[in-house]
């Protein structure tokens, strides 16, 4: 087994790890390993934009406010207000360096409307393409510093002194051969889990792998049953093939159904740009009646240029978008909880750090506003890079014994499975019979044995499985200790919005003792 030693080690390659590994790389040495290629992140298919009150009539309190409002009030409020405030600073910087965001005929800032926004403040780049012409320009702006990257590399452990220290993580590269990395600070950025639903906006990678790698090095996890769905995934043949941007509503567009009906009238003020829960959650509910929903676009012109990822990916599976009529479903999107971080990545293992879409920071609360992720993993990633750069480098006490090779081979289900099950029990609509089955089924599979052996001997796709599971679990039993309905947690055995759990999260961690999961009520 290869041995590698830097001072920062970076999971993941998505906006929030290369903002990250570019701020942290001007003092420290940095080396970033991604489990398929640096392209293959959720960032790269993010059709939706950056929000920012950067438009000479916004102004950041109204972003707050729509931010909260769509968070159902169980937002960190002060992380909100400083995520805003920064988001600012974020774009001037971008645009400083040469970032091109999409502008009119007069070279001025063009700003999008979405769902729940109360101005218009989304930047584009390129129509639908801004999170793959982000990472294209971060990734270039890598190639000119000393960081290094491995690309096919799967995290399967993280390494632990004995003082309780995170000292970095052991990998399975592309040749099924292990490596281990060695570093002062070890930063997760592995993105998020919409991969254990059946229908998803993800990337492959979105199994959930930062939250079990977490939650198994005594990490707590937060929030961790608030997972959005987003309302318009392109529907064909049973299956969610992609993203339809909730910018094509910003544009005009209506939801309707098979005939013609638009599903939005009289449910929310905001109609067919209401938050993301309440557009999914009306989509699902006439699914659920044997209806097919449309996404009717024949009220904007010229959509292929406006929208050409879209238009490219209806016309991969022989749609025609000329007809105006868009066939869609809700489909997993984001989650808004994660490993517990202040606003500097800095989680409860020493370090250990996490940042973006697998850090829990508050800022998102219920349910995320549309393109506060892209945001957060700029501002979160500048935040916690310029961290590392002046923290102290220490020496990394290796305790080799601790590092067990050999793992019991846990029962372990299908994705397929999984994914279901998922769906059914803790899909868009839940209640605690359901919970209750899901939790029970995925305890068959050896919780204590996926806690507490090492993942080393284990195949990637008994890893994937594994992490899978981990997640999934903890999924399940926050969303049944939530006793109500909020934001994306949609349960109809509850009442909507107690009070009482405004301020309330539920935080997972592991048991030590029993090696199992354990939770916990905390008032924020």
């Amino acid at each position: 087994m290869s041995s590698f030693k830097c001072d920062v080690l970076i999971i993941g390659s998505g906006i929030a790890a290369l903002q990250t590994a570019l701020y942290a790389s001007q003092t420290k040495k940095v080396m970033m390993v991604t489990k398929t290629n640096v392209r293959t992140s959720n960032t790269y298919l993010a059709q939706g934009g950056v929000a920012a009150a950067h438009a000479p009539n916004d102004h950041v309190e109204s972003h707050v406010q729509d931010t909260m409002e769509a968070g159902e009030y169980h937002n960190n409020r002060e992380a909100v207000t400083h995520l805003v405030t920064s988001g600012i600073t974020a774009v001037n910087t971008l645009l400083s360096q040469g970032m091109k965001f999409d502008c009119n005929e007069y070279n001025q800032l063009v700003y999008g409307l979405e769902g729940a926004h109360s101005e218009r403040r989304i930047l584009h780049c390129k129509g639908d393409s801004t999170g793959k012409e982000l990472a294209e320009f971060l990734l270039n702006q890598i190639q000119h510093t000393s960081i290094v990257v491995k690309e096919n590399e799967m995290v399967v452990d993280l390494l632990i002194a004995k003082d309780g220290t995170c000292i970095g993580a052991v990998t399975r590269d592309g040749n099924n051969a292990l490596q281990k990395y060695y570093a002062t600070h070890t930063v997760i950025a592995s993105g998020g889990c919409g991969m254990l639903y059946p229908y998803s906006t993800n990337s492959q990678n979105a199994t959930g792998d930062g939250f079990a790698l977490a939650l198994k090095v005594g990490a707590r996890l937060k929030d961790m049953e608030f997972n959005q769905f987003h309302p318009t995934g392109l529907y064909i043949n049973g299956k969610v093939r992609g993203l339809v941007s909730e910018a094509v509503r910003g544009e005009g567009a209506i939801l309707r159904n098979q005939d013609g009906i638009p599903i939005m009238e009289g449910i929310h003020r905001l109609q067919d740009l209401a938050p993301r829960h309440i557009v999914a959650q009306t989509i699902f509910s006439h699914m659920k009646k044997g209806q097919q929903i449309f996404l009717d676009t024949s009220m904007i012109k010229n959509f292929n240029k406006r929208f050409p990822a879209i238009t490219a990916l209806c016309e991969r599976y022989d749609l025609d978008w000329r007809q105006g009529k868009i066939p869609v479903a809700p489909a997993s999107h984001f989650i808004m909880g994660g490993i517990e971080t202040d606003e500097q990545g800095r989680t409860n293992v020493n370090g250990l750090y996490a940042v973006g879409e697998v850090a829990c920071t508050g800022v998102h609360g219920a349910n995320r506003l549309a393109s506060n992720s892209l945001l957060e993993g700029l501002v979160f990633g500048r935040e916690l890079g310029m961290m590392l750069q002046h923290c102290p480098l220490q020496n990394i006490q290796i305790n080799m014994e601790a590092y067990k090779d050999e793992c019991k081979r846990p029962l372990l289900p299908t994705i397929q499975e999984l994914q279901q099950n998922m769906f059914l029990y803790a899909g868009i609509v839940r209640n605690d019979e359901g919970l209750r089955t899901l939790s029970h089924w995925l305890q068959q599979f050896s919780l204590s044995t996926l806690l507490e052996e090492s993942f080393q001997s284990l195949s990637k796709e008994e890893v994937t499985k594994a992490f899978m599971v981990l997640t999934a679990i903890s999924i399940a039993n926050s969303a049944r200790l939530r006793k109500e309905s909020r934001g994306a947690h949609n349960r109809n055995d509850c009442c909507n919005e107690s009070a009482s759990w405004q301020n309330a999260s539920i935080i997972i961690t592991q048991s030590h003792v029993e090696g199992s999961v354990v939770y916990e009520q905390v008032k924020a």
